[in-house]
């Protein structure tokens, strides 16, 4: 299939999706190749641009942005949750940057770059391109921004580019943002209905089309089939591309030759032995789970529907093993009849629900050898078996499918914790030894505290010899984004991961400041080069 995504008798087939709009100011220009753009994407044609409908008559789209205007203003029900209130959502360093960023050199202010760190890392985090005027913000819907650091004989660059979803480039050349949210855009029954009405008055003018999703593209980032796709729970994986200079491009929403339908996890699971993908999608209609694979080369296999999940469930995560894949069917669920009832959000955290875990087999064709553990609480003695890994927030282990020692982890301070009214920020990293026999913190072998006022993101691992399979497991670098928010400076630490402080072996000063954000990637020259 080689056609474009064609919405509307008015779209045009080009790359619009990689041209800002001129309404609003435009960020750096590409130093890239428009055609040799073109020319890629038209090769990788299960990728299809997200091309922006037609915004309907002037006077159209300026009715819709006042009716927007006054829900906003007289119709969400003040004062707004936690959660959904854009001055502490959106506070300190949450904050977005305004512009992109076209490559530009980072100094290196202490140590010297790792040899094996040729490559790049890329971060992906929320940043909306336009700040709500006062509505509800939830931290999930901000559009995806890649922050990347591109290092190459102990040189580096840094690129922030935005995703260019069709959420993005809509809003863009309407001016402001409309697109509806399940965590923001339902708060009162009146407010609710009005924007249901908006809704679909948006879609009957073409100034949306739900056909070609409503994702940010902000959540994790995955390197499968020779490709790098920016990821979100909610829609279809994003497809992105580097150039030689470390630019950031993107080409497109991949649908793998129409084998891949509405959304997909933003976790999928790449085994490093196999090369093969693993994935599914959830949703608030049947089938409510949803598992499938790729091959190595990205080809995708038939869904397996599994029929036996018995109610929507927000599955936001799953692991693999050498046999099976693990869903965790947990009590934050799906209730859209929530919202013509209440006019309240569709999730859920259903109390009287009992968590349940599904074992699968890695390879099944269909469900029929699915199995559901129920976890329950002992009603005699209110108690819970479980064994937990250490009382600190632990992300992602530097393993996927086989058993590992180690785990490493950012923890908030104490201050910041739910109990209080601020963002959580992760002052520390720690390193978890997996085989100590402790619940506590006694698994606790290496920790890092950053500096005061200073907060960081998701640890990454990066294998000092990844090719050596008698390589200690350990045997690597700590990679993360730090910010100062004292200075305003941001910073790129590479640390020590088999020392007992994760000591710091080197430091470079960011050329602009980097939001905190989710999930980061790295690759190494080699696969850039296969790419």
């Amino acid at each position: 299939m080689d056609a474009l995504h064609s919405c509307f008798p008015s779209t045009i087939s080009t790359r619009n999706n990689l041209i800002p709009n001129t309404r609003k100011s435009q960020p750096p220009k590409s130093t890239s190749s428009p055609s040799l753009l073109l020319a890629r994407a038209r090769k990788d044609h299960d990728c299809h641009d997200d091309i922006a409908p037609s915004t309907g008559t002037k006077r159209c789209a300026m009715i819709l942005k006042t009716l927007d205007d006054f829900i906003n203003d007289y119709l969400e029900p003040p004062p707004l949750r936690p959660s959904v209130d854009p001055r502490l959502v959106l506070s300190d360093n949450y904050a977005p940057v305004t512009e992109e960023l076209p490559p530009t050199e980072c100094e290196l202010i202490q140590g010297s770059l790792p040899p094996c760190l040729d490559g790049v890392y890329i971060h992906n985090g929320p940043n909306p391109q336009y700040l709500p005027q006062g509505q509800p913000y939830h931290h999930f819907e901000g559009d995806g921004m890649l922050h990347s650091v591109k290092i190459s004989q102990g040189r580096a660059t840094l690129c922030s580019r935005y995703v260019k979803t069709y959420k993005y480039t809509t809003e863009r050349k309407t001016g402001y943002p409309f697109f509806p949210s399940i965590f923001s855009s339902f708060n009162g029954l009146l407010a609710s209905t009005m924007r249901a009405g908006l809704f679909a008055s948006q879609i009957i003018t073409g100034q949306l089309n739900p056909a070609n999703g409503f994702g940010v593209a902000n959540t994790n980032l995955a390197l499968f089939g020779n490709r790098i796709y920016a990821l979100c729970e909610v829609d279809l994986p994003y497809a992105v591309s580097l150039t030689s200079n470390g630019d950031i491009q993107t080409l497109g929403r991949c649908d793998f030759n129409e084998k891949l339908s509405v959304s997909m996890t933003a976790h999928p699971k790449i085994d490093p032995e196999t090369g093969e993908t693993f994935a599914f999608r959830f949703s608030a209609v049947r089938p409510f789970l949803t598992y499938f694979h790729f091959d190595a080369d990205g080809t995708k296999h038939p869904d397996v529907p599994i029929i036996s999940m018995r109610r929507p469930s927000i599955i936001h995560d799953f692991a693999i093993t050498k046999k099976y894949a693990v869903f965790v069917d947990i009590q934050i669920t799906l209730d859209p009849i929530k919202v013509i009832t209440t006019g309240g959000s569709p999730v859920v955290f259903d109390t009287s629900k009992v968590p349940r875990i599904g074992v699968l087999p890695r390879y099944a064709v269909d469900e029929s050898e699915i199995r559901w553990f129920d976890v329950r609480i002992n009603l005699k003695t209110g108690i819970v078996m479980r064994l937990p890994i250490s009382i600190r927030n632990v992300e992602l282990g530097a393993y996927v499918g086989k058993k590992n020692k180690f785990v490493y982890g950012s923890v908030a301070e104490e201050s910041m914790l739910p109990d209080h009214d601020s963002i959580p920020k992760c002052a520390e990293l720690v390193k978890l030894d997996l085989d100590v026999s402790s619940n506590r913190d006694g698994r606790t072998v290496a920790s890092r505290m950053y500096d005061p006022n200073c907060y960081g993101g998701e640890p990454f691992f990066v294998a000092r010899e990844p090719e050596n399979p008698n390589a200690e497991e350990d045997d690597g670098y700590l990679v993360s984004f730090v910010h100062d928010e004292k200075t305003g400076e941001s910073r790129f630490l590479v640390m020590d991961a088999k020392s007992s402080q994760l000591d710091i072996v080197a430091v470079l000063k960011l050329p602009r400041r980097v939001p905190y954000g989710f999930h980061g990637l790295f690759m190494k020259e080699k696969d850039l080069e296969n790419m």
